[in-house]
């Protein structure tokens, strides 16, 4: 039986229309992985396999491809560009060896290219950058180099030049370090963090062997000091070559061979089958896992769950090389119905991080074109939220679905779906901006069985709360023995916390909340609805005590403007409640950094070229919240009011047995 390959997991990130989908198809097809070059034009390609894909010519969800390149597989991650994507692209980072950034050869640096350099920075992952369309004309080599330099990269390494650039017949040639001006060059480039070559280049002596050189090279790019940069044209396939031997070489591969100890991974993407079905992608960590088995998933937000895995299928495996999935390989499994992107195979190893996704900072109100049709929208709104657990969906009486959402586009792609893969039509209101609250101080209430009023829930909760670290999310605790409860009533009483939790006095979910349980108790006639029906009462008693704060999400920014402009951009800036953190006049540049409320951004950006004539770049991104003043802003409320014992108990009564409307 052959063993199996070394594996290599890469994520291709990339401005709208850079080409990273068309890179994609070229590697396939080079390596043999696919027989045709699919085009976003005609919308044939392998990984943008949505109709809505297709026809938007846009990545939306994260597609694995697999291809060899000699003893190594290397998995092609495929991550959308845009902007209101940006949550699926940091999943996919969470389970990569390294990252392609793609750039225009034409348009250079863009926005959001920096934005993504600085998340991949942020997740410490080797990059190399892939300078795409040298044959189109406008094509400036010399001058992207330049930019990259001083926006992206300081450190940056061309492994090729390009001849003929902007023009049908560019080509390119590598550049070798057996050739005694290439390693002088990629020995200055990497001097400045290794020793041993400073003191060469200082006092003349003679550079190591190119051997040892690459192998400098090798690991001051898988420590991110330093970016390798390789020119090319996916059209032409010209400089892929040495793309894919940048990648095999310089990036660090997961050995073949079965990992040690118990399993870890992380699930990165859901497919759902016609038939409803779930297909998990699976990055395994360590240990290694095969069908049949029994496994435990951590979710974020929730209790351990277990589930039984019925098929697994290694990516890329070839005939003979066996089904089981080992350290280092992405495999698809079913037969885990509540499988849900984020979920973490196995208990975290020991320090660490639990990823953090930015949440959506807007919500649109859905209802159906056609009178009827309310249970399947939310149904089928349902099932787009599996597949992205940050698309927040609730039922908002007499007005429709409420969904979470990043950006406009997104909206639109949403829409799309519901109509293509559900048949659905749906109408969205305008978005608004969605706030979180924060508990102020600490509350306590307890409510036990034999002080329950004739129509009460014969059960006793105690709960207190109390403000958690920041980015916390809500923290569950017991000042109860675990056991005290039965599993059922505990895992009700846990569940019910966090859903209750959406919605807090102002409507708002709460976050950075620790809820702890004082008290616990129940009769011979007790069931798990008394404790879902009781605890939303109580915790939201206590949250009443602790009292919480409005919090409006804000982005972070960049802003680049021309300094004869900044008379102009800053009363705008300011007005729409932007704060500026810090100024640097750079040239001819003032670039400010700072924040601004997410609800002012797409207009502040709307006027940004009328104020610099065109010359404005702004970089931002969701960064955290901050206080509301005046008024608190509220938001309808869905789960009948707990404060309100009668309207609460109406409520409960209309929503059924499971206790949650």
């Amino acid at each position: 039986m052959p063993s199996a390959p070394a594996t290599l997991n890469i994520g291709i990130v990339a401005h709208v229309d850079a080409g990273k989908t068309s890179l994609t198809e070229r590697l396939l097809f080079d390596a043999g992985a696919i027989d045709r070059l699919g085009s976003v034009d005609s919308g044939d390609t392998r990984t943008d396999s949505g109709r809505i894909e297709r026809e938007r010519g846009i990545t939306v969800r994260t597609a694995v491809a697999p291809f060899r390149a000699g003893p190594v597989q290397i998995n092609l991650i495929d991550t959308p560009g845009h902007t209101d994507f940006v949550a699926e692209v940091e999943r996919a980072l969470s389970v990569l060896d390294g990252a392609v950034l793609v750039l225009s050869a034409v348009e250079g640096v863009q926005a959001h290219t920096r934005s993504l350099t600085r998340v991949l920075r942020e997740a410490g992952l080797p990059t190399v950058l892939f300078v795409n369309k040298a044959d189109r004309r406008g094509a400036r080599p010399d001058g992207v180099l330049a930019d990259i330099r001083r926006l992206l990269y300081p450190h940056v390494l061309a492994l090729n030049r390009v001849h003929g650039a902007g023009t049908p017949d560019a080509h390119t040639l590598p550049l070798a370090l057996e050739d005694p001006a290439v390693a002088s060059r990629a020995a200055e480039v990497l001097a400045e963090r290794d020793e041993d070559l400073l003191t060469r280049l200082v006092e003349d002596l003679p550079l190591p062997d190119p051997l040892r050189l690459r192998g400098i090279l090798a690991r001051q790019v898988a420590h991110g000091s330093v970016c390798p940069v390789v020119f090319g044209s996916a059209l032409t396939g010209r400089g892929t070559p040495e793309l894919v031997d940048a990648l095999t070489s310089l990036f660090p591969v997961n050995a073949p061979g079965p990992g040690t100890g118990e399993p870890h991974g992380t699930v990165f993407s859901i497919e759902r089958s016609a038939s409803g079905e779930k297909t998990a992608y699976l990055r395994l960590r360590s240990g290694r896992l095969a069908a049949r088995e029994s496994v435990l998933f951590e979710r974020p937000d929730g209790d351990p769950h277990r589930g039984r895995v019925t098929h697994l299928e290694v990516v890329g495996a070839r005939p003979g090389e066996g089904r089981t999935l080992e350290a280092g390989q992405i495999g698809r499994i079913r037969g885990l119905p509540g499988i849900r992107v984020g979920d973490r195979l196995g208990p975290a190893p020991s320090g660490s991080a639990r990823a953090a996704f930015a949440r959506p900072s807007l919500e649109s109100l859905a209802r159906p074109r056609r009178p009827g049709q309310g249970p399947r929208l939310h149904a089928a709104l349902a099932a787009l939220a599996d597949q992205d657990p940050l698309i927040g969906v609730r039922t908002v009486p007499g007005r429709g679905v409420s969904v979470l959402l990043y950006g406009e586009v997104q909206k639109e792609v949403v829409a799309a779906t519901l109509a293509e893969d559900f048949g659905v039509e749906a109408v969205f209101e305008p978005s608004s901006v969605v706030y979180t609250e924060r508990p102020n101080g600490v509350g306590r209430a307890v409510q036990t069985f034999w002080e329950q009023p004739p129509d009460g829930f014969p059960a006793t909760v105690g709960l207190r709360v109390e403000p958690g670290e920041r980015d916390s999310g809500v923290v569950f605790r017991r000042e109860v023995e675990l056991g005290a409860l039965l599993p059922s009533f505990d895992r009700a009483l846990v569940e019910t916390v966090h859903h209750t939790l959406e919605q807090g006095l102002y409507g708002w979910q709460v976050t950075d909340c620790v809820v702890v349980l004082t008290h616990s108790g129940f009769t011979p006639g007790t069931t798990a609805r008394d404790f879902r029906c009781l605890t939303p009462m109580v915790l939201m008693r206590a949250l009443l005590r602790a009292g919480t704060r409005v919090l409006a999400p804000v982005h972070a920014f960049v802003l680049e403007v021309p300094a004869h402009s900044l008379n102009r951009v800053l009363p705008r800036l300011t007005g729409l409640g932007g704060r500026v953190h810090d100024s640097v006049l750079d040239a001819h540049t003032w670039t400010l950094t700072g924040e601004m409320p997410t609800s002012a951004v797409h207009t502040f950006q709307s006027a940004l070229p009328g104020l610099t004539g065109g010359r404005g770049l702004w970089l931002g991104r969701r960064s955290g919240s901050r206080p509301v003043t005046g008024t608190p802003p509220r938001r309808a409320r869905t789960d009948g009011n707990p404060l309100n014992r009668q309207e609460y108990l109406i409520h409960l009564g209309r929503s059924g047995p499971g206790g949650h409307g």
